[in-house]
């Protein structure tokens, strides 16, 4: 069920993981998709916007979690490509005491402000409550969201990408029952789908639990290895920390960027809300290709095969261009049909709407290469063991969103909110090329010869 990724063709390898990983993503996606599909076809275009009012706080809270969790992962795919299970159990082990602890204390926090936070931001009064009512059910199931994703970035890291993809879609499946049972049944609003969704999250979480623990017994923790570790939760710590913060730091800009946005009207809130639905589809693949690159420095690290590092960066690079360009020629031709997948047709006065999210989805997808950079080289950074660095790349996009979104949007209106993003993805590229350049010198010159003492044990194992 594990696959090595320290030898073969590095763009055969990351293509074979990043295929798997992009149907989960998408899966996973589908959660909030189905949502925005459903409440904006069954509840109307202001229920969509509410929902949408929220992704930025949502991407703050949730994004930690799930950056905290990948960070976990780091050092468990380099004890694995080092074949030193017992400390990757180890690894395994503290990681779930400390996801667990994590979690209860972001609920709590979240649960006690969510209103408060809506409300810092501007969120338009026709738009407050079914706003509170769907970010509050979301936030209650961040221990849910730890589960599943903690479970899945392990898997990943052993080298199967495959796996949780399957629960994905089953819980997908049931996300789609659910909203349209909780919507039209039980007349819940809003609040129907964030409660589908939790629901949906919890049986994907607990059925890759369950088959974890039966078909991978290379987890299977002795009494030793489970016993907290004060070494082994600062290492956790030292790499699911900065990347959780880079999540959430990005965010920040996001937030600022949204109340900016709250300013201009429902009406532009709806379109950005709208967009960005069909923005976070297209942009999967990218995340899919990080969540590769992680995994697979993380095990060539650990296995010692730093001449495997730039090869990989080089061949996902050449993926990660080749996808832009075919995504932004496709939405050339069809955004306005994307967006309307969130819109009731029957709905009066769309044109405008679908206007202004056409503008939106082309002004992003014209800059997805420089998007791709900024996942391929990030999450490369944190397979090396480079943590601090995606908290700078994080820092250097909030200030980007930050300064489109408290400067340029009050003045120059809609048109700024639509390069505030590409304009992030420009600075944290500016930041992460040479980084990334700099962090694989570094690691060569600190150990010149480790990829000679690999090739040699693989010649001896071989004889």
């Amino acid at each position: 069920m594990t696959k090595d990724l320290t030898s073969g063709s590095p763009m055969r390898l990351i293509l074979n993981f990043t295929v798997p990983t992009l149907f989960g993503l998408l899966f996973q996606q589908f959660y909030n998709m189905v949502d925005a599909m459903i409440v904006g076809k069954l509840l109307g275009s202001q229920a969509l916007g509410a929902v949408g009012a929220t992704g930025s706080i949502n991407f703050f809270v949730i994004g930690f979690c799930l950056g905290v969790c990948s960070g976990f992962a780091i050092p468990v795919a380099q004890k694995m490509g080092a074949r030193d299970y017992p400390q990757m159990r180890r690894y395994v082990a503290n990681a779930a005491y400390l996801s667990a602890g994590v979690a209860l204390v972001l609920t709590v926090i979240t649960g006690i402000f969510c209103r408060d936070i809506l409300a810092a931001m501007d969120t338009p009064a026709d738009l407050f409550a079914d706003a509170n009512a769907y970010i509050f059910v979301i936030f209650m199931g961040i221990p849910v969201v730890f589960l599943y994703n903690l479970l899945a970035c392990v898997i990943r890291a052993l080298g199967d990408s495959r796996t949780p993809v399957y629960f994905l879609a089953l819980s997908s499946g049931l996300n789609i029952v659910l909203d349209l049972a909780f919507i039209l049944l039980c007349n819940w609003g809003v609040a129907g789908a964030a409660i589908a969704t939790v629901t949906s999250q919890t049986v994907s979480a607990l059925a890759c639990l369950l088959y974890m623990v039966r078909r991978f017994p290379i987890l299977h923790v002795t009494r030793e290895e489970s016993r907290p570790s004060l070494d082994a939760c600062k290492a956790l710590c030292a790499m699911g920390v900065p990347m959780g913060l880079q999540y959430s730091i990005t965010a920040i800009g996001s937030i600022v960027l949204q109340t900016s946005v709250n300013g201009l009207g429902s009406l532009y809130v709806t379109a950005v809300a709208t967009g960005s639905k069909v923005y976070q589809l297209l942009a999967c693949p990218f995340d899919a290709m990080g969540s590769a690159m992680a995994t697979y420095c993380g095990q060539n690290v650990g296995a010692g095969r730093l001449d495997r590092l730039r090869q990989g960066v080089r061949a996902c690079s050449i993926l990660g261009a080749v996808y832009a360009l075919i995504a932004f020629v496709a939405m050339l031709f069809l955004a306005p049909q994307a967006t309307m997948l969130f819109l009731d047709p029957a709905e009066g006065g769309l044109e405008t709407l679908v206007s202004l999210t056409t503008r939106y989805i082309l002004t992003l997808s014209a800059f997805f290469f420089p998007l791709a950079l900024v996942n391929i080289l990030r999450f490369s950074i944190q397979g090396m063991g480079f943590g601090f660095f995606a908290i700078l790349a994080g820092v250097l996009e909030m200030i980007a969103r930050t300064v489109v979104g408290h400067f340029f949007v009050p003045v120059m209106g809609y048109p700024a909110a639509c390069f505030a993003s590409p304009a992030a993805w420009i600075c944290a590229d500016l930041f992460l090329i040479p980084a990334c350049l700099g962090c694989i010198a570094h690691l060569r010159r600190r150990s010149p010869t480790a990829d000679m003492e690999v090739i040699s044990k693989s010649a001896v194992s071989t004889q």
